[in-house]
């Protein structure tokens, strides 16, 4: 028999809230179990430490380590370095390939984006196999410098410790240029063509028009790009874990491409397992996405 509906106001949306609150009940139930309570044990957890589960109570005694933990500092200078070199090439580059793709005059449109776009779908693992081979000591990269004379003897890409960088930061701008692209070329189809019209009727140049119309009207977008694009490079972990791991004992050319959170996986994983300290560590990345999120949104804010 169906519940009655209350007649007053009051009840009736008191009945409404009810429902409503047991509607969502189990998502809630879901979010706390799979969301929430991880994210509490995570921070208890890292206010111990102590390998597997013979652990203590250390309070901030796992901070006061990482300001003296020298491989947690060359992460995160590595780190740093990724994010700060390579998160600005990829978006300049997705932006200036979503501008030439949006032009009406260019033909196969449809097939130019789809290039473009399809690294993105690939499999990270995959692609990364194929930068380590392409990439090796006798791979193809190597070949074709040779036979064009620009090198005079192979590189040894993955072994040292600057040019393992770059072929890091190679294969993230490769796997991601295409996926931050479209979200321009979406933002940039959505702008009204008469203000373009009438900038040109001016006399307006193409770069002008670029600069002084395209880019403020994609504020949003690439506000919102550069955001993910902050939060994926500092959780950086398939590239140099794929690509230069097992190169040496410690998995990479004198850790020139440890990240934060491959040093999380060693850690708990790799090494004898300290959770607490992995713990803090994630917590590190927490703080630093927060404080370049707030920074990007200060830096965005209309004047």
């Amino acid at each position: 028999m169906a519940t009655p509906i209350p007649q007053s106001p009051s009840s009736y949306r008191r009945f409404y809230d009810i429902n409503g609150w047991l509607f969502v009940s189990a998502t809630l139930a879901l979010m706390a179990g799979f969301m929430v309570y991880p994210i509490v044990k995570s921070l208890w957890m890292s206010l111990h430490a102590g390998p597997g589960m013979l652990v203590e109570f250390v309070g901030w005694g796992n901070v006061v380590r990482l300001s003296k933990d020298p491989v947690f500092l060359q992460a995160l200078t590595n780190t740093c370095i990724f994010l700060v070199v390579q998160v600005p090439i990829m978006l300049v580059l997705a932006l200036v390939l979503a501008s030439c793709l949006n032009m009406p005059q260019l033909r196969l449109r449809g097939l130019w984006r789809t290039i473009v776009f399809l690294p993105c779908v690939t499999s990270l693992v995959a692609y990364s196999v194929l930068f380590k081979s392409m990439f090796s000591y006798d791979g193809v990269i190597n070949h074709g410098l040779l036979a064009l004379h620009i090198i005079s003897e192979p590189i040894a890409w993955l072994n040292d410790p600057f040019w393992a960088k770059v072929v890091i930061i190679s294969a993230i701008t490769w796997r991601w240029t295409g996926y931050n692209m479209i979200f321009y070329l979406a933002a940039m189809q959505n702008i009204d063509k008469s203000i373009y019209e009438a900038a040109r009727i001016d006399g307006i140049s193409a770069y002008r028009r670029f600069v002084s119309i395209t880019i403020p009207m994609l504020k949003p977008v690439i506000l919102f790009t550069t955001v993910t694009s902050t939060i994926g490079t500092l959780q950086l972990f398939d590239e140099p874990m794929n690509i230069t791991s097992g190169l040496n004992s410690n998995g990479n050319p004198a850790n020139a491409t440890l990240t934060l959170s491959m040093y999380i996986y060693n850690l708990s994983f790799k090494f004898v397992p300290n959770f607490g300290y992995a713990a803090t560590v994630s917590y590190v990345i927490v703080a630093i996405v927060a404080v370049l999120a707030y920074l990007q949104f200060l830096a965005a804010k209309d004047k």
